[in-house]
C-alpha cells in the first residue's frame, strides 16, 4: 500500500503511458477535459454482476435525501459502544463512511449535486471526531462517472471542516484512470491531505485496517476481488493458512486474559495494559469529554503495542497525548481472542433489558459473578473508571454552562 501515491505514482503505471495521458490532459481547462482512459482488467459479466437486492434505506420516502440515499451510494459501517466505540469503527477506533462506485447509476440518473449535498450530511455526523473513508473504485463506468469540473467543485466543498479528522481514504482496487486523476488535481490536494490516501489492491489488505464484515461491501465488488485474486500467480495470493506464531514470552495483546495471569509474576487477574492506561486517564484525562472517540498515530499506536509485547515500560508521559491511552485500552479489548463479557454470557446480555425492574440488579449481578475472575476483575475495574469519568464530567458541565454564559454576556 503507497504512503503517498501523488508523488510515488510512477512506481505503479507505465511511464510512457501516463506522460502522454498528462499531455492530453493539458491541453484544456480543466472544465473541457475529458476523463483519461482507464486500464482496468477485463471483468467478466454475469447475470447477478448488479449484485443482491439492497437493504431498505433507513430515510423515509418523503425525506429530501431519500432518492439519493435508496442507492445505498453513501453508508456507515455498521452501528453498534464504549464511551463512543462502536463496532462499525475500524481497528484504530474511527467511525468507517463507505463510498461505492458501482451502485451510482448512470449520470442521467442521478443529481450529483444532491450526491454531494447527502455525502456532506453523512459526515457532518461524524467529522467532529476522526474518521475513515473508503472509496470502493470497481463499477465507476463511462455511464455513470460525474464530469471533471464537478469532482474539482466537490473537493473544494470539502473545507477544513471536514479534512482537519479525517484519518485516511482508502483507495480499493485502483487503476490507471484513478492513479492519474490524482496527478490532475495535484495541486488542488494539500501535501497533508495527499498523505492520508491509500491504495488498496486487495480487500485482504484493506482488512489489516477495518473490518471487512461491517462494511456491508457490494456483492459486485467482492466478485470484482476474487477475479483479481484468480489473476494472480500463486506466489502473490496471500497466503491463509499459514499456522500463527506462538505468542512472544512477554506478549499482551491477541492473547487471553488467562493467559496473561499464568504469565504474569504476581499473578494478577488484571494485565498490565489495562492498569497502566487506567491509571494514566485517571491522572491525567478524568474529565477529557470524548476521550475513547478520537484516535492517535498509527504508527506510535504500534509502537506501544510493541514495546509491552516485548515486556518493555511504557511512559505515556512521553508521547504527550491523553488519547494514545485510550486507543490502546480500545485496541487491547477489541484484539481479545474472546469479548471481555465472553460468548457464553452475550444471550445473558442481550436479555438483561428484558428482566423486570425490580429484579434487574440481582439477575445482573449473579450473571456477571459468573464469569472467569480475570475477566470479572477487568469489568470491575474499567466500570469503576467509566463510573468515575461520568461523575467528573457532569460536575464540570454546570461550570462550563455559567463560563459560556458568562462570556456571553459579556462578563470575564
Amino acid at each position: 500500500m503507497a504512503t503517498d501515491p501523488l508523488s510515488e505514482l510512477q512506481d505503479d503505471l507505465n511511464l510512457d503511458d501516463t506522460n502522454q495521458s498528462l499531455s492530453q490532459l493539458k491541453l484544456a481547462s480543466i472544465d473541457d477535459r475529458s476523463w483519461p482512459a482507464d486500464e482496468a482488467p477485463a471483468f467478466p459479466k454475469s447475470e447477478d454482476s448488479k449484485g443482491s437486492p439492497e437493504p431498505i434505506t433507513h430515510l423515509q420516502w418523503n425525506d429530501p435525501y431519500y432518492d439519493i440515499a435508496r442507492h445505498h451510494i453513501v453508508e456507515v459501517a455498521d452501528q453498534g459502544a464504549l464511551d463512543g466505540a462502536q463496532p462499525g469503527d475500524d481497528k484504530y477506533g474511527r467511525k468507517v463512511i463507505l463510498f461505492s462506485a458501482c451502485r451510482m447509476p448512470p449520470s442521467h440518473q442521478l443529481d450529483h449535486v444532491k450526491l454531494l449535498g447527502y455525502l456532506k450530511f453523512t459526515l457532518d455526523q461524524y467529522v467532529e471526531s476522526d474518521y475513515t473513508l473508503v472509496y470502493l473504485h470497481h463499477g465507476l463506468t463511462s455511464e455513470n462517472k460525474p464530469s471533471l469540473s464537478w469532482l474539482r467543485d466537490a473537493y473544494r466543498e470539502f473545507d477544513r471542516k471536514y479534512k482537519k479528522n479525517i484519518k485516511a481514504l482508502y483507495i480499493v482496487h485502483p487503476t490507471m484512470f484513478i492513479k492519474t486523476l490524482l496527478i490532475l488535481f495535484k495541486p488542488l490536494i494539500s501535501f497533508k491531505f495527499g498523505r492520508k490516501i491509500f491504495y488498496v489492491n486487495l480487500l485482504s489488505e484493506l482488512e489489516e485496517y477495518v473490518k471487512l464484515e461491517q462494511l456491508g461491501i457490494p456483492s459486485q465488488v467482492l466478485k470484482y476481488d476474487e477475479y483479481l485474486r484468480s489473476l494472480q500467480k500463486p506466489s502473490q495470493v496471500p497466503q491463509r493458512s499459514i499456522p500463527p506464531r506462538p505468542p512472544l514470552p512477554n506478549q499482551q495483546f491477541g492473547v487471553s486474559l488467562q493467559h496473561l495471569r499464568e504469565k504474569n509474576p504476581d499473578q494478577s487477574p488484571v494485565p498490565l495494559v489495562v492498569r497502566d492506561t487506567i491509571a494514566y486517564l485517571q491522572k491525567h484525562a478524568l474529565a477529557t469529554e470524548g476521550i475513547f472517540r478520537r484516535s492517535a498515530n498509527t504508527q506510535v499506536v504500534r509502537e506501544v503495542q510493541q514495546k509491552y509485547n516485548m515486556g518493555m515500560p511504557v511512559d505515556f508521559q512521553q508521547y504527550e497525548d491523553v488519547h494514545l491511552p485510550a486507543v490502546i485500552l480500545k485496541t487491547f479489548l477489541r484484539e481479545l481472542p474472546e469479548p471481555l463479557l465472553t460468548f457464553g454470557l452475550y444471550g445473558h446480555v442481550v436479555n438483561f433489558q428484558n428482566v423486570e425492574e425490580v429484579n434487574r440488579v440481582a439477575v445482573v449481578r449473579k450473571t456477571l459473578q459468573t464469569l472467569p475472575e480475570e475477566n470479572y476483575q477487568v469489568l470491575h475495574l474499567l466500570t469503576a473508571f467509566l463510573v468515575q469519568r461520568s461523575r467528573m464530567i457532569m460536575m464540570n458541565q454546570p461550570k462550563q454552562l455559567l463560563l459560556i454564559t458568562l462570556g456571553g454576556a459579556g462578563g470575564h
